[in-house]
């Protein structure tokens, strides 16, 4: 069992909008639902003009299916992808049917994200390195932080023991802010406070979390733009901080993403990958936005697997990316 499955497991207490909702699983299904409902609003609503009073569909359905993956910001490569394989899959099976278009879509896009899933780390908590080490990475206003905090609830929901280390030292208030998420959660907490060495404070936490038998180390970095090359410098150092207590730590490299950019998501994303292995993708702020259809085109461009979305503001709407509930909400059940 890996990380990732430890975190779609039920919590050992519900919260409460989850008890209002009934079963956990009714209520993320909701909330994912809820999520995703200004994309799918449009994207549903656009392709259903499309096939209006057709009987077949033809070259015109196609075109106007494409621009709605385009307003949706799959991206124009993924797009062409997408439309690609339909058209050929149309001439192969003689698709008639609207309801066809719609199965077809699903398995297209079910194609691009399940390979990415089977991808995952194979690296286990349960028998697994102790402490596992997560390094949290992203710009600056993508919320870097309020993931961590929310990862952290959720594995303290599950009975484990989570240090949290304060490696963004550079922005402002963002120490204490990861104070409070470990008080809220219950998490310990390593700081050297404000302009401390990053590297310093992982390897500082890291140490700790070794010493307090911890089973998971979440380390925060600084997130200043992905194109200075101090930053990217930075982060590999403090890789190389981590290795120096355990070898092949860290165990897991969590990019975090702000959904709502659309495409300019995938340059940050390309930019991490150059100064640290980026293991994982967590997409934030998909509530908030009709770009949903961005995870179809970055799990496409990446080829690295999206763990985690974020579909709300509340401390459990940080949800285990599942392939099959994401495009059952996004097109509609």
């Amino acid at each position: 069992m890996g990380l990732f499955d430890v975190f779609k497991r039920k919590p050992a207490t519900t919260h409460p909008a989850s008890a209002a909702a009934g079963e956990p699983q009714e209520a993320a299904d909701a909330t994912l639902a809820k999520g995703l409902s200004k994309t799918r609003t449009s994207l549903v609503e656009r392709i259903t003009r499309a096939v209006a009073g057709k009987s077949t569909v033809d070259d015109d359905v196609l075109d106007e299916l494409e621009a709605a993956l385009l307003q949706a910001d799959v991206g124009v490569e993924t797009t062409v992808r997408i439309i690609k394989g339909l058209k050929a899959r149309v001439a192969r099976e003689r698709l008639l049917h609207a309801g066809d278009l719609d199965r077809l879509l699903r398995e297209e896009i079910t194609s691009i994200l399940m390979p990415n899933r089977q991808a995952a780390s194979e690296d286990t908590i349960a028998s697994g390195p102790k402490p596992y080490v997560l390094l949290v990475v992203g710009v600056n206003g993508v919320g870097k932080t309020t993931t961590i905090g929310k990862l952290a609830h959720q594995f303290t929901q599950q009975g484990l023991r989570v240090l949290l280390g304060a490696g963004d030292t550079f922005r402002a208030a963002a120490v204490e802010q990861l104070r409070i998420w470990s008080q809220r959660t219950g998490a310990d907490f390593v700081d050297k406070g404000m302009g401390a060495d990053p590297a310093a404070v992982a390897y500082a936490a890291l140490d700790e979390g070794i010493k307090r038998g911890a089973d998971l180390v979440i380390i925060d970095t600084a997130g200043r733009l992905h194109n200075k090359v101090h930053l990217m410098n930075e982060l590999s150092k403090v890789r190389r901080s981590l290795s120096k207590l355990i070898p092949d730590a860290p165990h897991e490299v969590l990019l975090v993403l702000d959904g709502s950019t659309g495409q300019n998501a995938i340059q940050q994303a390309i930019e991490f990958s150059k100064a640290t292995q980026v293991t994982a993708l967590a997409l934030t702020k998909l509530d908030g936005t009709a770009k949903g259809g961005v995870v179809i085109g970055i799990s496409d461009r990446l080829q690295i697997p999206v763990r985690y979305i974020g579909v709300g503001e509340g401390i459990d709407d940080l949800q285990a990316f599942d392939p099959e509930a994401y495009i059952t909400h996004l097109l509609g059940k």
